[in-house]
């Protein structure tokens, strides 16, 4: 060995340690990679519960469970139970690195739980990344979505996307105002009309949970009244909910707190206000500086610390009902929280619905109505025109209108404006009994009967073709179709009365209030303009046009339709008249002329319950191509006491026109199954079918198969 080479080995067994210590550090980097974001490689784990238990945003049944995350020490503090999060989804197990699987899309979800271990033995992907630090949902608003998610057979993702609305960062930057102290237990005011309605505010503001079904006195009042609830629910400390059918209802509500109470202490959710600006107000709600809500169905689900009411105005009204998955109905939510959180509940409307006859029958809530005496009162005046009328009525052969009609409309066009309600157009013919015009149905299931030929009759539910039909009300054998579609009078009536202004409301152009001069307002259901002051008459005509709704809810909606309109009318005592152009021996119309819609709901209830109709029964629609539904129904394990009614073909859907929820596209066949079950097999037959549909999905099967609890139209 030369001199040369002991130098070079001496000076290296002879280096310095800071050196060998600056050696060994620039190796050990090299070896192990800085950790990234959203990746996370080699990072360390939290200290304390590194498992994260995610909801991932994924709406299909066979992955609505929870997946387990690992927790990065970076983001150990920000990683809390409520908060956005974003994690990989979808790498399979053969991805994985240094112990941790890596891959798949990043995707949106909820961090649920913290644990210190996870149930799954396999490696854990990290969290990818805390979205926002604020935590939007709580133990209260998961158990929620979780009862609605099972209620309806669909999944918890869907139901919390429509509980949480989407994030708008600068809406979360901002502060939330202090919230504001209770305001004093208000006066009972216009509640003196109703017999147990200062009782009803006296147990609010006293911290009570009364629960009710509300029959409104008509006239323009209730916002008033529902405004006094919330005001009495506020002085108690706790929070209020209140949920209406439109923006319409929810800006006379909200004016009519605004004017009780002040600015601040209540919050109006609905679509129209813009995603920031609803963010922020919902944030208002989560973080309790706002105690009280009022909006459109979307509000629902508003966070309400200490929630000691729920209320909801005009369940009838098709806007309760969610479009999207999986499709809840608004008081069927409510009655849920007030379940879940032992508060107060409220349901209210001009007319009343089978479903809140139902909760009073069960004992679960008390009526609360006014003396037969303060409905006389509050009324209008209710006079029919009849078929025989009709016939011998020439001026309604000429004019389509008949001659009490054209005197109403004269009369009261000499003190203010009179409503004209016209149905809409597009109902699908049914068979009614040509004597008596009861609904022809099914001796088997008690289905809608259809006509497919000169003597062909068929049940849309069942499929089973009738050939010894007679009337079970009359003994009458003679079939009639049902009158169908609406009858345009505008302009008839603008050449009757050349002085007035017609004005329309309906469709693209909704009125929301008109001036108490005189003027004929024709409007479509639903979309009737106030008047102030009230109007002074109101024609109700076509009433076959909604009485022959293919629906089993026909007589219902009908009934709640004119109520409604009604309800905007002066009182008999003032003048106020309606004439309602349908047979009078009908219960709707007989309902509507004694203004008792108590009572129609109650007969119908009992009825149902005869025929194993919803709402006694729980009902399930299938729907989707012939072979699926037929596979599907071949799948399903249905509870022993379920009876499939169908499959039958559905109207095929022309092209153009609007698809509703759960029809078929354009100019494709699809079949329909109903399921019912008796009472107390709703959730038995809600699980079931969750299941089916989550096997199928987990098989990959392309072919839709709509599957909808409660459905609004079962023929």
């Amino acid at each position: 060995m030369s001199s040369e080479d002991g130098r070079t080995a001496g000076d290296a067994q002879g280096a310095p340690p800071e050196q060998l210590a600056l050696i060994r550090e620039t190796v050990r980097q090299a070896q192990t990679p800085r950790a990234k974001p959203r990746t996370w490689r080699g990072a360390a784990l939290a200290k304390e519960l590194p498992v994260a238990r995610v909801l991932v945003d994924k709406g299909v049944l066979h992955l609505d469970r929870y997946f387990d995350y690992a927790v990065p020490e970076e983001l150990d503090a920000d990683a809390q139970p409520g908060v956005r999060v974003r994690v990989r989804f979808g790498a399979g197990r053969h991805r994985v690195r240094d112990g941790r699987r890596e891959g798949g899309g990043l995707i949106d979800g909820f961090l649920v739980e913290r644990r210190a271990a996870s149930d799954y033995a396999g490696p854990l992907a990290a969290l990818a990344q805390v979205v926002s630090p604020e935590r939007v949902l709580d133990e209260e608003l998961l158990g929620l979505a979780r009862a609605v998610a099972d209620r309806y057979a669909g999944s918890l993702a869907d139901v919390l996307q429509l509980a949480v609305p989407p994030r708008n960062a600068r809406a979360e930057q901002r502060p939330s105002p202090d919230p504001l102290p209770p305001p004093p237990a208000p006066a009972a005011g216009s509640w003196e009309r109703y017999e147990q309605g200062p009782a009803f505010l006296e147990s609010l503001a006293t911290g009570g949970s009364p629960r009710a079904v509300w029959n409104a006195l008509p006239g323009p009042l209730w916002c008033e009244e529902i405004a006094r609830v919330v005001a009495a629910t506020l002085s108690s400390g706790r929070g209020a909910l209140v949920v209406l059918p439109d923006g319409r209802a929810v800006a006379r509500l909200d004016a009519a707190l605004t004017e009780l109470l002040g600015e601040g202490r209540h919050a109006v959710l609905t679509a129209d206000a813009g995603p920031e600006k609803r963010y922020a107000r919902w944030l208002a709600v989560r973080r309790g500086a706002v105690r009280a809500v009022i909006g459109t169905r979307a509000a629902m689900f508003a966070p309400v610390r200490d929630l000691g009411l729920v209320a909801v105005w005009d369940d009838g009204d098709d806007n309760h009902s969610e479009q999207h998955a999986p499709q809840p109905h608004a008081r069927e939510v409510l009655l849920l929280r007030a379940a879940q959180d032992r508060c107060g509940f409220l349901l209210g409307g001009w007319s009343c619905t089978v479903e809140a006859a139902q909760l009073v029958d069960t004992g679960w809530a008390r009526p609360l109505q006014a003396a037969r005496e303060r409905v006389r009162a509050a009324a209008p005046l209710v006079r029919t025109v009849g078929d025989q009328d009709l016939a011998r009525d020439e001026a309604a052969r000429a004019a389509r209108l008949p001659t009490l009609a054209w005197q109403a409309v004269r009369e009261g066009l000499r003190h203010g404006p009179v409503l004209v309600q016209v149905p809409r157009r597009g109902y699908v013919p049914r068979m009614a009994c040509a004597t008596c015009r009861a609904p022809a149905r099914c001796r088997h299931c008690s289905g809608p009967l259809e006509a497919h030929g000169s003597d062909d009759l068929r049940c849309a539910w069942c499929g089973r073709t009738e050939s010894r039909w007679h009337c079970p009300e009359c003994g009458g054998f003679r079939l009639r179709a049902q009158v169908v579609g609406a009858r345009r009078t505008a302009e008839e009536l603008g050449r009757a009365f050349p002085a007035v202004p017609v004005r329309t409301s309906g469709r693209e152009h909704v009125l929301d209030t008109v001036p108490g001069a005189p003027a004929v307002v024709v409007s479509t259901p639903g979309a009737e303009p106030v008047a102030e002051g009230g109007y002074a008459a109101a024609l109700l005509l076509d009433g076959w046009a909604m009485l022959s709704r293919p629906d089993l809810r026909a007589g219902e909606e009908a009934l709640r339709r004119w109520m409604g309109a009604a309800a905007l009318v002066r009182p008999q005592t003032a003048g106020g008249t309606v004439v309602v152009v349908a047979e009078p021996t009908l219960r709707p119309v007989q309902a509507l002329v004694r203004w008792d819609p108590a009572g129609f709901a109650v007969r119908e209830l009992a009825e149902r319950g005869e025929l194993g109709f919803p709402p006694v029964s729980r009902m399930a629609a299938v729907a989707g191509p012939g072979e699926a539904v037929a596979e599907f129904l071949g799948a399903v394990e249905l509870p022993p006491s379920a009876e499939v009614l169908g499959p039958v073909p559905m109207p095929v859907t022309s092209a153009g026109r609007p698809r509703r929820p759960g029809a078929p596209p354009p100019g494709e066949q699809w079949d329909r199954a109903l399921i019912r079950v008796p009472p107390g097999n709703g959730a038995a037959l809600a699980g079931a079918l969750k299941a089916a549909q989550a096997a199928r999905m987990a098989r990959g099967g392309s072919t839709p198969v709509w599957v909808r609890i409660d459905p609004a139209d079962i023929g």
